[in-house]
């Protein structure tokens, strides 16, 4: 009797270290020894919408459902590399009618239940889920953003060329076009054309055309304008300072003038509180508390849609007529839908981070790490882009706009051309200097040439006066002899 019982004992031992080693542990998964086989019931979401994440078909023929698309085919591809003899049986979570049972809470709530040993799906990792079952590491990322339609030409105004430059380097031009037009005044105001006749015709450049005439020379330059070398010179470098501001001011009005057409609608959160604007969020989607308990909306302004078409038809109604001003979801529902649709929408305002998708596991379970690292080894690999270019194609482009659109495109200031200015106005001084020391040259040689004669005057005075006295010594002498 005693060796019954030890052998009872033995075999009761073994079986308990082999539901360890299997991570069964308490979920209703079996375990046929034989071929070490581990069966999981896995829970499948059904969607009407975004089908290109999960697609539950009835197949009437074959009586059952087939369950396809991205999640399950990256949970296919993980079950390839794990080390483990896994074989699933997906059973969608849907009612009598064949419609979903429920939310994605409610779905991953049946595993501590024991209905699912697995849920599978675009399930995103949140905090209150992880309180009943165990995540995988994700395999995709999905940040919540706001979807606004585009609003063309909002912050047009008549005002609006003047915007590329700002106030300071305004000042700045029109201080250093009054500068170069009084340089010129300066040289040329002794100078003299010659006219086809041979004739001397006098250029008067008056005070007054100090203001407009840089600025004229810059759009209608004039070659026979001056005559001197140095105020050609500095017309030169005026001309290059115009041409390059010219240039950036065309640059930078074009791209306000685009950046203007894709404006969104509203920007911030608070605007679409304040206003009392209906939001929208994906059906049974977390999103909903995250609208009601972190971003504070009333729930009674929220309006749930399934599919990218019921997207597309609220925003075009507006708040207003029927439909919502903004929608809230996960960035990959967001990428499907610009798409389609990416022409009059954009994402806009902050994001509000998740751990993105996951598949979930009973509490504890061993199962959880075999697939974590299996997901791993699929993420770092071209199997995933396999499955995302099967779904989703390639990839146009469509990124994430949000946090990277401003309302005022920023303008150019004066230490953007700082350096420019600075050479302008040494170039410019230069040729001052240069054209004036050479006017200079008159005066000067003048001032020379009457000291040199009245010191040369004084000089031979003295030179006779010392002649007459030494003379008077010499005739006074003879005399006594």
């Amino acid at each position: 009797m005693a060796k019954y019982s030890d052998y009872l004992v033995s075999w009761f031992l073994f079986l308990l270290l082999l539901q360890i080693e299997t991570g069964i542990n308490g979920s209703n998964a079996e375990s046929a020894t034989s071929m070490g086989v581990i069966k999981l019931r896995i829970g499948v979401p059904k969607k009407d919408g975004f089908t290109q994440f999960v697609n539950v078909l009835w197949k009437q023929r074959e009586n059952k459902y087939n369950v396809s698309g991205y999640c399950i085919d990256v949970f296919n591809a993980v079950m390839k590399v794990l080390p483990l003899n896994v074989s699933p049986e997906f059973e969608p979570y849907v009612n009598e009618t064949g419609h979903s049972a429920g939310t994605y809470d409610s779905l991953v709530q049946q595993i501590p239940e024991n209905k699912y040993d697995a849920v599978v799906g675009d399930v995103t990792i949140v905090a209150n889920r992880s309180n009943f079952v165990d995540f995988t590491l994700p395999y995709t990322e999905s940040d919540v953003c706001m979807l606004v339609p585009i609003q063309h030409g909002k912050h047009s105004s008549m005002w609006i060329f003047v915007r590329p430059f700002a106030w300071d380097l305004w000042l700045c031009i029109v201080i250093l076009n009054i500068f170069t037009g009084l340089v010129i005044h300066i040289m040329e105001r002794n100078a003299h054309n010659v006219s086809a006749d041979g004739s001397p015709i006098r250029k008067d450049l008056r005070i007054v055309t100090i203001l407009w005439f840089p600025l004229a020379q810059a759009v209608l330059p004039e070659r026979e304008v001056v005559v001197k070398t140095c105020s050609r010179f500095v017309l030169m470098v005026w001309l290059l300072l115009a041409f390059v501001l010219m240039q950036s001011y065309t640059a930078n009005l074009t791209s306000i003038l685009t950046l203007d057409q894709l404006q969104p609608s509203y920007l911030k959160v608070i605007d679409l509180k304040k206003k009392g604007y209906y939001v929208g969020y994906q059906t049974d989607s977390f999103v909903q508390g995250l609208l009601v308990q972190r971003l504070k909306f009333d729930p009674s302004k929220l309006r749930a849609y399934s599919n990218i078409s019921e997207y597309h038809h609220a925003l075009k109604l507006g708040s207003e007529g029927g439909g919502v001003a903004a929608i809230f979801d996960e960035l990959p529902y967001l990428k499907v839908f610009l798409k389609k649709f990416g022409s009059n929408y954009m994402m806009a305002g902050a994001t509000y981070r998740t751990d993105g998708f996951g598949f979930a596991f009973p509490r504890n379970s061993n199962l959880t790490s075999y697939f974590s690292r299996a997901i791993l080894n699929v993420t770092e690999s071209d199997i995933m882009d396999e499955i995302e270019h099967k779904y989703f194609g390639k990839d146009d482009g469509v990124q994430d706009q949000s946090g990277s659109i401003s309302s005022d495109t920023p303008s150019l200031t004066s230490r953007s051309f700082a350096g420019l200015f600075l050479i302008t106005g040494i170039a410019t001084l230069l040729a001052l200097a240069i054209s004036e020391s050479v006017t200079l040259q008159k005066p000067i040689l003048m001032a020379r040439h009457y000291s040199q004669r009245y010191f040369g005057n004084w000089r031979s005075s003295r030179v006779r006066d010392d002649s007459t006295t030494e003379t008077g010594r010499d005739v006074g002498s003879s005399s006594k002899n």
